[in-house]
């Protein structure tokens, strides 16, 4: 019994968005360690004797410190043998996957990744969203809103200036401030969406301009997790210019 760690992103939310390499490791596990953002139903794919610890954090609230599951990580390794470690979307991509590597090969576990489908780019792109397109975006930006020390990234004030199509991930408990610094630039007519548990049956959505972003988010009640796209390119949307007419109840 070998110790060792597989790294997985689960995508962004639809279980079928996961990779066939994904579920094959999965098949494989001794114990599964798994978040908030992972489907749960991708479960089912590991073995009915595995272990399968629910080691998640939702709006900020964790089960787990990073260090206990740091912790767990290699115990179980050390005890089970092959320990998959399931996470929403990429795991390198705000998911501090490199931690879990790096604490695991600190620890002599060999480690694999499987690498996922981000939500930065799927969750647009399921709306019919592009984060590029020609003649439109050149680029785009993917920022999480919030720092170590909760406070807004000052990345955020570069992003407010650029050209760029610009996404923030966990950025909703920012939006007020994030607004403000497009408003700041005199870009708060930029076209923006939230959406919510995006490319799940649940999956809601807003779309508007950005001085109107609050109190539509607010009217709508869009929770967390949701991720907001900012730039020309969320005009592309089909609906975007019935959502904006019917937001100014010009419609």
């Amino acid at each position: 019994m070998e110790p060792k760690l597989t790294l997985i992103g689960a995508g962004p939310g639809d279980a079928e968005l996961i990779t066939l390499k994904g579920i094959r490791a999965l098949q494989q596990a001794d114990v599964v360690l798994y978040d908030e953002l992972a489907n749960a139903g991708l479960l089912d794919f590991a073995p009915a004797q595995a272990l399968k610890i629910y080691v998640g954090k939702k709006a900020g609230q964790a089960s787990f410190s990073q260090d206990e599951i740091n912790g767990l990580i290699v115990r179980l390794a050390r005890k089970r043998g092959h320990v998959v470690r399931l996470k929403g979307g990429d795991p390198f991509v705000f998911g501090r996957g490199f931690e879990e590597i790096r604490h695991a090969r600190d620890q002599d576990i060999s480690c694999e990744v499987v690498p996922g489908v981000s939500s930065c780019i799927a969750v647009p792109g399921s709306l019919q969203i592009p984060v590029t397109s020609r003649g439109v975006s050149e680029s785009f930006w993917v920022i999480t809103a919030t720092t170590q020390t909760g406070e807004l990234s000052e990345d955020m004030q570069l992003a407010a200036q650029s050209r760029a199509t610009v996404i923030v991930l966990m950025g909703l408990g920012k939006l007020d401030e994030i607004c403000g610094l497009y408003r700041q630039f005199g870009r708060a007519h930029l076209p923006m969406a939230v959406i919510q548990n995006g490319t799940r049956p649940d999956e809601r959505s807003v779309l508007g301009q950005v001085w109107e972003m609050p109190q539509l988010v607010r009217e709508k009640q869009i929770a967390t997790p949701a991720i907001l796209i900012i730039g020309e390119v969320v005009a592309l949307h089909p609906s975007y210019a019935l959502e904006y007419l019917q937001s100014m109840q010009l419609v």
